[in-house]
């Protein structure tokens, strides 16, 4: 009997989720992470899970991992020493970069730039051009190229870049100069702009490309590293990395172009919620993955994640396609702090992190955080314990959070439920970033909220943005894992070509899109993938002629053929009225073209629960003290395990598992419904049976 595992490794804990390939029962389990060296934290999960689940390790055949390697890396400023060979003239593209400042009018007072990944002193010039039509205007002299990069190695490089001007249109400037380049120095690896994104505009294809090269070998180290200590403990193994689009790659390509894994591990989060959106029969969804370190959060319309064409870790911007991930430090571990000159409660972004963790954590940390808050509040039960064995301090926690109630002058529990309320309010401005800003009405969508600490918040974050209900996912502490074990492997190919809709046909631009996809199903095919098992989907970025902003469109092959380029241009016209409440009566353009393959993931059978009536009773457990909305109460607790489909838990309330904790406040219910999700509402609304409805 085979198995495969999703692996999400956090900056506190790491998830896992093991699956059963033919009935598809599961098994969780959840262990601290070790930033030093995160393949232990992997390892030690594996063989709790295994212990779990009654199975050898060698029974595992498939590992689907997300990771943080390549966000730390940026984040850290710990990635290779880069190289960078520019067309003859563009040795400076990287310093000139983008005129934007980030904070506003005044954000230039305070602003610190951050260097480039590609020094100017470690960037050589090649005497080469080629037009942007792909014209070969001056031959590349190969002799300079060879003494520049002779000098470039006594440098002591780690990683090359190679980005020419219009290579685009045509890289065979490129191809030659990696040629040259393995002969002077084999032992490093070289990413070409053709390669990475092969795509217009100079700055953002550079920054895309040496950031792949500036995270590429220490990536490439961890998935060598992971696979073979996989490998000794459970024998051949199949590792594919979570791209920052939410599908899979292989191990091979992950370690080659690394920069489409940025988003690696928040893209599986959204995965799983997406998966239990079609389980629960909600399209419409607000995604709020709440960590120890951080909270992601995301829209989902229609059943379908909300893609952007770039991604961004820390200030550094590159092009490569993510799930829309919005990130806050606002997790378990942030850390409330009362600065002297203010007096004011701030909270996070600084965190405890995994080591030393949260003072409940009783590992040495002593800095009040929002789970020793949540402690204080009682919103964790004395009988709860975290992963299922780890006991949390009740004392330190409230030692910690003495220290900001002393500061302010206020009572313990009100200082903690000041931490609560402020660390909610930050979430919620992430939610309004993927919602509000983007055009969308949050209360037109439910809130699904996950990762270890999302559930004790849920139903204050839907109170604060009014949308309904607040779905808490059976297992939410390993829904990112659930993710990466569900999804499906992923390629895309893109390429730029400048047209105005005068100057090509719909059928150019289907031949075009066509000639993609088949170069994208090749990499799938390499992976095994059955061309029967393959999914297409299209994609084109459009302007005004004349304008620089550019939107993308999804493209339907039937309505192309149909209705031809007006169906491109029906939906950008509607998309930037959305956007911006206008469409111009100008010329439309063709930018770029994208197509992605995905293949088909696994079928989880989440079994239906046994149903009950309304009262939840047989699933109480005891009383909790709590301190819910200033006020003392004492909160019944349930254990989740015992929940059946038509149990309605009210208010106050906190529902125990494994991997999480969740609170429901007075006034408001939770309804489990037949697959096990508990949906929270204020008492006295109207559900809708299966999907959100749209406000008019």
């Amino acid at each position: 009997m085979s198995y495969r595992l999703g692996v999400d490794v956090g900056g506190t804990f790491t998830d896992l989720l093991l699956v059963n390939d033919k009935n598809g029962r599961t098994w969780s389990a959840k262990v601290p992470s070790t930033p030093a060296d995160q393949s232990i934290g992997v390892l030690n999960g594996i063989s709790r899970i295994c212990e779990h689940a009654g199975i050898e390790p060698s029974g595992i055949e498939h590992v689907m991992h997300g990771t943080t390697v390549a966000t730390n890396t940026v984040l850290t400023g710990t990635g290779a020493k880069c190289g960078l060979v520019t067309t003859k003239g563009y040795r400076q593209v990287l310093q000139i970069a983008r005129s934007y400042v980030p904070g506003g009018l005044g954000g230039w007072v305070i602003y610190n730039k951050s260097l480039p990944m590609a020094g100017l002193a470690s960037t050589i010039e090649a005497d080469e051009r080629v037009s942007a039509r792909g014209e070969v205007v001056h031959k590349l002299d190969e002799s300079k190229l060879r003494k520049d990069l002779q000098a470039l190695k006594k440098q002591n490089i780690e990683a090359l870049t190679v980005c020419l001007i219009n290579s685009f249109a045509n890289d065979k400037h490129e191809k030659r100069i990696k040629a040259i380049a393995m002969e002077e120095m084999p032992d490093i690896p070289v990413s070409l702009s053709s390669e990475v994104v092969p795509e217009m505009q100079e700055y953002e294809r550079t920054v895309t490309t040496v950031a792949n090269s500036y995270v590429r070998p220490r990536v490439a180290r961890y998935v060598k590293n992971l696979k073979a200590k996989i490998e000794q403990q459970s024998g051949k193994i199949k590792l594919h990395i979570l791209r920052s689009d939410g599908g899979l790659a292989s191990a091979a390509s992950s370690e080659e172009f690394p920069v489409n894994m940025l988003m690696s591990g928040p893209a599986g989060g959204v995965t799983g919620a997406v998966w239990v959106a079609q389980q629960a029969g909600f399209p419409n969804l607000l995604t709020a993955d709440m960590g120890g370190t951080s909270t992601d959060v995301a829209l989902i319309q229609n059943g379908q994640a909300r893609l952007r064409r770039e991604t961004t870790v820390g200030d550094v911007t590159v092009r490569a396609s993510s799930v829309d991930i919005r990130t806050v430090g606002a997790g378990g571990g942030s850390i409330a702090h009362v600065p002297e000159l203010t007096k004011a409660l701030r909270v996070g972004p600084q965190s405890a992190g995994a080591d030393p963790g949260p003072a409940a954590y009783g590992r040495g940390g002593t800095e009040p955080t929002v789970a020793d808050a949540n402690v204080v509040l009682g919103y964790i039960p004395d009988m709860q314990k975290l992963g299922g064995d780890m006991a949390l301090d009740r004392e330190l926690a409230t030692q910690a959070v003495q220290k900001v109630a002393d500061a302010l002058g206020m009572s313990l529990k009100d200082s903690a439920l000041g931490i609560y309320n402020i660390v909610n309010e930050n979430m919620v401005g992430a939610l309004r970033m993927v919602s509000v800003e983007q055009g969308y009405d949050p209360r037109d969508y439910a809130l699904i909220a996950f990762g270890g600490a999302g559930p004790i918040h849920a139903n204050a974050l839907s109170r604060l943005l009014g949308s309904w209900p607040s779905i808490i996912p059976p297992g939410p502490g390993v829904l990112c894992a659930l993710g990466d074990a569900t999804t499906a492997v992923r390629d895309e190919r893109a390429r730029t070509y400048v047209r105005k809709f005068s100057e090509i046909s719909a059928k150019e631009v289907k031949s075009l899109l066509q000639e993609l996809q088949r170069e994208a199903a090749k990499a799938l095919e390499a992976e095994g993938v059955p061309k029967a098992e393959m999914r297409n989907s299209f994609e084109v970025d459009l302007r005004y002629h004349g304008q620089g902003l550019r939107l993308a469109v999804q493209v339907d092959m039937k309505d192309l053929e149909k209705r031809g380029l007006k169906s491109l241009s029906d939906q950008f016209d509607a998309e930037h009225k959305r956007l911006f409440t206008f469409a111009l009566n100008l010329p439309h353009e063709l930018v770029s073209l994208r197509a992605a393959v995905l293949g088909k993931g696994i079928s989880i059978k989440r079994p239906e629960l046994p149903k009950g009536g309304p009262d939840p009773k047989a699933a109480a457990v005891g009383k909790q003290a709590s301190y819910m909305d200033g006020k003392s109460v004492t909160a019944t607790v349930y254990d989740r395990a015992k929940l059946k489909a038509g149990n309605k838990i009210k208010g106050p309330a906190i529902v125990m598992e494994m991997d999480s904790t969740t609170v429901i406040l007075p006034k408001y219910h939770g309804v489990v419904d037949k697959v096990g999700c508990i949906l929270i509402y204020p008492d006295g609304y109207k559900a809708a049976k299966s999907t959100v409805k749209k406000r008019k």
